[in-house]
């Protein structure tokens, strides 16, 4: 797009992939470039205002061996990448710790740790959509949802039913069948599961809706992903909790795959309850603290069930130790224990470049991205690589699930000894996710994109000789015979 004689990456909302690649050609046409060369990549890199590489650590091929070559990394679906700040932040708070002690709460320069969520609290906002009371950043991602269906998983005889899809992340699954059985139900009937239709890998909209409008007067609760972390399909939240909402149900998503991905509006939209990760796209590190979004209309309910803890106690008398336990209120409220603080920081690091960026520039880069990986794959390796991501850029994020006509795991060991960083989930797929803060339009080109299938490329070569040998060893003797008289 022309802008005051110059270019940038601004663009409507894309509704096909073919509207990306139209979009791609454009500029390619533009800039005078042919749109599958690596000069294009390039061009798109000079008039990248978005990235943010340099407030990042990252990673090279081989570090073990001295390696300075950088790698492409692309598996900030499933961890990101570490802050350039990150460290200085914990060696901060580390010599608090070293000469304060526990007067580190509330004494001294810096962050007080007793006052640390006011830190995290707006920023985090900003990013999922939500008014700053709406938010939590506590425990983690599989305990928050716990905790969550205190409140709101409350089943009646009539009314027990949760709502989910059938290949939903594993935890998300032992969740809600530990607290079916928790609460006297048979999973195999309280747990609806909406499935893609035969041949198909993503779920339709309309069917997702009609199973709610079908099941909902037994329904309690809906509990959806945000993105689904196989397919990378972005589900529609704002139709999904209308529709819930019309049945008299509550509406939940786990959004580990979408926060800081896609664009949330989650107080807008009117979700109920909202759990995410903070180690993947919003790179905070592995196992890093997460977060928790309740609505307003929930947040000073004082009849809510909830397992309450100190921390969720109100802030201004918190430290006096009254009894009996006075709700924050908001999301804080349904804090337990005092957040640890280094992980705290780490987050911090990461929130304050979303601050700089906003989630409206970095998910319209992100359309371009994905975009154009997807477009190269394409028209690069055509014949030989499916995506089971959704086309349609509204109904995906960054990630694409891609399956090659060769054996996965001979694809991902090409891919890594080229130095791409991805990762596999069996049975067949490989999933990248370009990151619109810290990838470059270079790096998607994948220079040697067109070298993983070729017969001489090493790897190949390394894997045809092992899955030799083990075919080999798997023969009885008579057909060795047979072979080796051929």
């Amino acid at each position: 797009q022309a802008q005051g004689g110059g270019w940038s990456m601004e663009h409507g909302a894309f509704e096909s992939q073919g509207e990306v690649e139209a979009w791609l050609g454009q500029a390619a046409e533009m800039a005078g470039r042919d749109l599958l060369s690596e000069d294009m990549a390039k061009f798109l890199d000079q008039h990248d205002h978005i990235i943010r590489r340099d407030d990042f650590c990252y990673p090279t091929c081989d570090p073990d061996h001295g390696s300075s070559e950088l790698c492409t990394y692309m598996c900030g679906n499933s961890l990101g990448l570490q802050p350039a700040k990150t460290k200085q932040y914990v060696n901060e708070e580390l010599d608090r710790w070293a000469k304060l002690g526990v007067r580190g709460h509330f004494e001294g320069e810096g962050r007080h740790w007793a006052k640390i969520d006011d830190l995290l609290q707006s920023p985090m906002a900003c990013v999922v959509g939500a008014k700053d009371q709406e938010i939590a950043v506590m425990n983690g991602l599989t305990a928050n949802i716990h905790l969550m269906f205190v409140p709101f998983y409350r089943p009646t005889q009539e009314r027990y039913k949760v709502i989910m899809e059938a290949h939903a992340f594993p935890s998300d699954r032992y969740i809600v069948e530990s607290q079916v059985r928790f609460h006297g139900f048979d999973p195999h009937d309280a747990m609806v599961l909406v499935s893609p239709r035969q041949g198909e890998q993503t779920l339709r909209i309309s069917d997702i809706l009609d199973v709610i409008q079908r099941e909902g007067p037994q329904a309690c609760l809906v509990f959806f992903p945000g993105v689904q972390y196989y397919t990378g399909q972005l589900f529609d939240m704002k139709a999904i909790t209308a529709k819930g909402h019309e049945q008299g149900c509550v509406v939940g998503f786990d959004l580990a795959h979408a926060v800081g991905n896609v664009e949330l509006h989650l107080h807008d939209w009117e979700v109920d309850f909202a759990c995410w990760c903070t180690y993947k796209y919003l790179n905070a590190g592995p196992g890093s603290i997460a977060g928790t979004f309740v609505h307003e209309k929930h947040g000073s309910d004082s009849t809510l069930p909830r397992f309450a803890g100190w921390w969720g106690h109100d802030d201004s008398t918190r430290f006096d130790m009254t009894k009996p336990f006075k709700a924050e209120v908001g999301a804080r409220g349904f804090q337990l224990s005092n957040p640890p603080i280094l992980q705290c920081v780490s987050l911090i690091a990461s929130l304050e470049i979303f601050s700089k960026c906003g989630m409206k520039a970095l998910r319209s880069k992100s359309e371009i991205m994905t975009g154009y990986l997807l477009m190269l794959f394409k028209r690069r390796l055509a014949g030989h690589v499916t995506s089971i991501t959704p086309e349609n850029p509204q109904e995906r994020g960054c990630q694409l699930s891609i399956i090659f006509d060769k054996p996965v795991k001979m694809m991902f060991a090409a891919l890594s000894s080229y130095g791409v960083v991805c990762d596999m989930r069996e049975p067949d797929v490989i999933r990248l996710a370009p990151c619109p803060l810290y990838n470059t339009f270079h790096e998607v080109y994948l220079h040697d994109l067109d070298s993983i299938l070729h017969p001489n490329c090493p790897i190949n070569q390394v894997y045809r000789v092992v899955d030799m040998l083990v075919k080999l060893n798997a023969m009885t003797q008579d057909e060795l015979a047979a072979l080796m008289s051929k």
